[in-house]
Protein backbone atom coordinates (compact mmCIF):
# COMPACT_ATOMS: atom_id res chain seq x y z
CA UNK A 1 0.00 0.00 0.00
CA UNK A 2 1.21 3.50 -0.72
CA UNK A 3 0.69 6.51 1.48
CA UNK A 4 1.85 10.10 1.70
CA UNK A 5 3.53 11.59 4.74
CA UNK A 6 4.03 15.27 5.42
CA UNK A 7 7.24 15.60 7.39
CA UNK A 8 9.00 18.79 8.47
CA UNK A 9 12.17 19.37 6.45
CA UNK A 10 14.52 18.95 9.44
CA UNK A 11 12.94 15.59 10.33
CA UNK A 12 13.13 14.41 6.74
CA UNK A 13 16.80 15.38 6.60
CA UNK A 14 17.48 13.39 9.79
CA UNK A 15 15.67 10.35 8.41
CA UNK A 16 17.52 10.55 5.11
CA UNK A 17 20.87 10.89 6.87
CA UNK A 18 20.08 7.94 9.16
CA UNK A 19 19.11 5.77 6.19
CA UNK A 20 22.34 6.69 4.41
CA UNK A 21 24.37 5.98 7.55
CA UNK A 22 22.76 2.54 7.90
CA UNK A 23 23.05 1.94 4.15
CA UNK A 24 19.37 1.22 3.69
CA UNK A 25 16.67 2.98 1.75
CA UNK A 26 14.46 5.59 3.32
CA UNK A 27 11.51 3.27 2.66
CA UNK A 28 13.21 0.44 4.59
CA UNK A 29 14.06 2.74 7.51
CA UNK A 30 10.53 4.09 7.79
CA UNK A 31 9.08 0.58 7.64
CA UNK A 32 11.49 -0.52 10.38
CA UNK A 33 10.52 2.40 12.62
CA UNK A 34 6.80 1.79 12.11
CA UNK A 35 7.17 -1.93 12.88
CA UNK A 36 9.22 -1.20 16.01
CA UNK A 37 6.64 1.31 17.18
CA UNK A 38 3.80 -1.16 16.69
CA UNK A 39 5.68 -4.00 18.38
CA UNK A 40 6.41 -2.01 21.53
CA UNK A 41 4.06 -2.51 24.39
CA UNK A 42 1.96 0.52 24.99
CA UNK A 43 3.61 2.81 27.50
CA UNK A 44 2.25 2.40 31.02
CA UNK A 45 -0.13 5.12 32.04
CA UNK A 46 1.51 7.79 34.11
CA UNK A 47 1.08 7.22 37.79
CA UNK A 48 -1.73 9.34 39.14
CA UNK A 49 -0.83 11.60 42.00
CA UNK A 50 -3.19 12.83 44.62
CA UNK A 51 -3.04 15.92 46.76
CA UNK A 52 -2.30 13.64 49.72
CA UNK A 53 1.13 12.93 48.20
CA UNK A 54 2.04 16.62 48.00
CA UNK A 55 4.10 18.24 50.73
CA UNK A 56 2.16 20.26 53.27
CA UNK A 57 3.24 23.42 54.99
CA UNK A 58 1.68 23.97 58.37
CA UNK A 59 1.18 27.37 59.88
CA UNK A 60 0.07 30.77 58.78
CA UNK A 61 0.27 31.78 55.11
CA UNK A 62 2.84 34.41 54.22
CA UNK A 63 0.25 36.16 52.04
CA UNK A 64 -3.37 37.03 52.72
CA UNK A 65 -5.98 34.53 51.48
CA UNK A 66 -7.54 37.16 49.17
CA UNK A 67 -4.20 37.36 47.34
CA UNK A 68 -4.56 33.71 46.29
CA UNK A 69 -6.92 34.61 43.45
CA UNK A 70 -5.55 34.91 39.93
CA UNK A 71 -5.76 38.70 40.12
CA UNK A 72 -4.07 38.71 43.54
CA UNK A 73 -1.24 36.47 42.35
CA UNK A 74 -0.78 38.60 39.22
CA UNK A 75 -0.52 41.69 41.40
CA UNK A 76 2.13 39.99 43.56
CA UNK A 77 4.14 39.09 40.50
CA UNK A 78 4.09 42.70 39.32
CA UNK A 79 5.56 43.96 42.63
Amino acid sequence: MRTTLDLPDPLFARLKARAAHERITLKQLLRLFVEQGLDQRSAPARERRSAAALPRVEGRLAIAPEQLSNAGLAALLEE
